[in-house]
């Protein structure tokens, strides 16, 4: 059996979130050229956190002082069989280059969820360029109790205010009158220039030109392949549900409840540790839903999240 390399990857995120980094490999190493996300290999003895930090300090003499977990992927190369840890970089001292010498030939920042600038980039950070591109808050609906007039409201104050990723639900309703407030949100949403997902319902969303597809758990399992959706998502309880969604190529997870909701207030949700714990290793951006606030978004991300999902204080 190939034996698997560790392997730290920085994503280095400037503070207004909008951009990220990538170095370019120097002459001498193999697939020199290439650009790739800053890092290196986990030595023994070392945690992931502690060869990322230390790598950033040799390869771009910087000192992180805020990281967390992010995404993990595995990738074999004619070369080797790499596992690479993802971890999110969004503070640190000192300039890139500046304090120490880059040991790469190149670096530069990049817009998220835009075109890359450079090339070639390593293939096995495709995925991660795409996960990259994913709002870190998503709204979920909930007009069946609110009301279609108060939710519309409501979305177009939070689209004004930045949201960029809508979850339709209300699957209590009757075909037409979920396919009529499906198209008026998916109408408002794209005029703002957000994305939205149906939830469970393919032929609405290709009947009102949504951008993905959100799976229950139930269809998860049931799930053979990919639905052909530019972004699918699933609804997750467990590790095995993650896994499974990473299995056919999902772009995301949501996991939960992880604190107690208004509906369930009796239920004390998963907490934080167990959290962390199911979305360890996970392979795609996992949410963190249930009791969210926007405020949460922060703690969230240290405990493993992409971000946060709300159905109420969106």
């Amino acid at each position: 059996m190939t034996a698997i390399v560790e392997v730290a990857a920085a994503v280095m995120l400037r503070a207004d979130g909008r951009e990220f980094l990538l170095a370019q490999r120097p002459e001498g190493k193999v697939y020199a050229g290439y650009w790739e996300f800053p890092g290196g290999k986990v030595e023994p003895g070392e945690t992931v956190r502690q060869a990322l930090i230390r790598e950033l300090q040799e390869e771009l003499g910087i000192t992180v002082t805020a990281c967390s977990p992010w995404l993990t992927r595995v990738f074999t190369y004619p070369h080797a069989t790499v596992r690479l840890n993802f971890w999110r970089v969004t503070a640190w001292e000192g300039e890139i280059g500046i304090t120490a010498p880059l040991e790469h030939s190149a670096v530069a920042w990049q817009g998220i969820g835009q075109p890359a600038s450079v090339a070639p980039i390593l293939p096995a950070n495709d995925p991660i360029l795409k996960a990259l591109a994913l709002p870190t808050t998503m709204a979920i609906t909930n007009a069946e109790v609110e009301g279609t007039e108060r939710q519309l409201e409501r979305l177009e104050e939070a689209l004004l205010a930045g949201l960029r990723l809508i979850q339709v639900r209300d699957k209590g309703w009757p075909a037409a009158q979920r396919l009529w407030f499906a198209e008026a949100v998916t109408r408002l949403a794209h005029s703002h220039g957000a994305r939205v997902v149906i939830n469970d319902d393919a032929d609405i969303a290709r009947r009102v030109g949504a951008d993905g597809l959100h799976l229950s758990a139930t269809r998860l399992a049931r799930q053979a392949e990919r639905p052909d959706f530019t972004w699918v998502g699933a609804s997750c309880h467990t590790a095995e549900e993650i896994r499974r969604a990473g299995e056919i190529g999902l772009d995301y997870a949501l996991l939960g409840p992880v604190l107690p909701t208004p509906t369930h207030p009796e239920a004390t949700g998963l907490g934080w540790m167990a959290f962390s714990r199911l979305a360890a290793g996970n392979t795609l951006p996992v949410f963190a839903l249930g009791g969210m606030r926007p405020a949460m978004l922060g703690e969230a991300q240290v405990h493993g999240a992409h971000g946060i999902a709300l159905m109420r204080g969106w």
